[in-house]
């Protein structure tokens, strides 16, 4: 199979907008704060901060059912409500041999349900001011890379974060409308899918010292080069849709990261772009491309 000049002319221009120097990164999504309670404006704190922030849900605002009645609305129809837990400080006495009584007092742990404002319907929420994508603004080659990806993982939207999880081979992403620019959620997008290429049923890339989860530890070595292998990934893919113009300062910024933790030798970008150059074949299925190709040549 030969390889794609778009993935040369890709990495000399990365290459060339590394050689700059420091290039600041920059989140490509609107963040919409941390899960707070609508009412009080109170972040939630420890394990509940977690438990909502991974929800799914774009917005930081929650509610009780009875939260939400007091507001004018209602909670949607079939819509589940998330736990947020609390610890209650419960007192008791206790005899002691000398027939005084002792006071004690333990945490009991203690749980509510609140549901998104999304789950609710009647409830005025602030609304940002920042341009927002709407679905005209979506890029037709790029949306031809995604739906002809063979064995494509499943693609959630919501929330405030993108990843791939192994275990569940999934893609979550936030909102297409959360992004600065069309662009923008497609690189994100070609990153995530192409850490999914390293699925087992796929490539199956592995480093050293991942478990069969393919699981790996954040900031090693290992985790770094997997980073840089879906940057590049995504770098290619935005080359062959052509929107590699529109966001190859923020890669380059992205891989400048990661070179960081692997001593910032360059050669690591040849590696990674190896890899790469295989994940980017895989998703654009270009051994089926290159067959229809030689079918079509041997029949002029």
């Amino acid at each position: 199979m030969k390889t794609n000049p778009v993935y040369s002319f890709v990495t000399e221009k990365i290459m060339a907008a590394l050689s700059k120097g420091e290039i600041p990164w920059r989140r490509k999504w609107r963040t919409q704060g941390l899960p707070m309670n609508f009412v009080s404006k109170k972040a939630y704190r420890g394990i509940n901060l977690w438990l909502l922030a991974f929800s799914g849900y774009s917005s930081p605002y929650w509610l009780t059912y009875n939260q939400a009645k007091a507001k004018g609305g209602l909670v949607k129809k079939g819509e589940k409500g998330s736990m947020v837990v609390f610890y209650k400080l419960m007192s008791f006495s206790k005899d002691k041999t000398d027939g005084t009584k002792e006071d004690r007092k333990f945490p009991f742990l203690r749980y509510y349900t609140v549901f998104n404002v999304e789950q609710c319907e009647g409830i005025t929420v602030p609304v940002s001011t920042e341009p927002v994508l709407t679905d005209d603004q979506r890029i037709e080659a790029c949306e031809a890379i995604v739906e002809g990806m063979k064995d494509r993982p499943e693609i959630l939207h919501g929330g405030d974060s993108a990843s791939y999880c192994y275990g569940t081979d999934q893609v979550r992403m936030p909102k297409f409308q959360d992004f600065e620019g069309g662009p923008e959620y497609y690189q994100t997008l070609f990153h995530e899918l192409t850490h999914s290429t390293r699925h087992a049923r796929r490539l199956g890339r592995k480093f050293d010292g991942e478990d069969h989860l393919g699981s790996r530890t954040f900031g090693t070595a290992d985790y770094s080069r997997e980073e840089l292998v879906a940057e590049m990934g995504a770098s290619f893919l935005c080359g062959v849709a052509g929107i590699d113009d529109a966001v190859v300062e923020n890669s380059a910024a992205y891989i400048q990261n990661w070179m960081t933790k692997l001593t910032g030798d360059p050669k690591f970008i040849v590696q990674a772009a190896s890899f790469a150059q295989k994940a980017a074949d895989y998703i654009l299925d270009r051994k089926a491309m290159d067959e229809a190709a030689e079918k079509e040549e041997g029949a002029e």
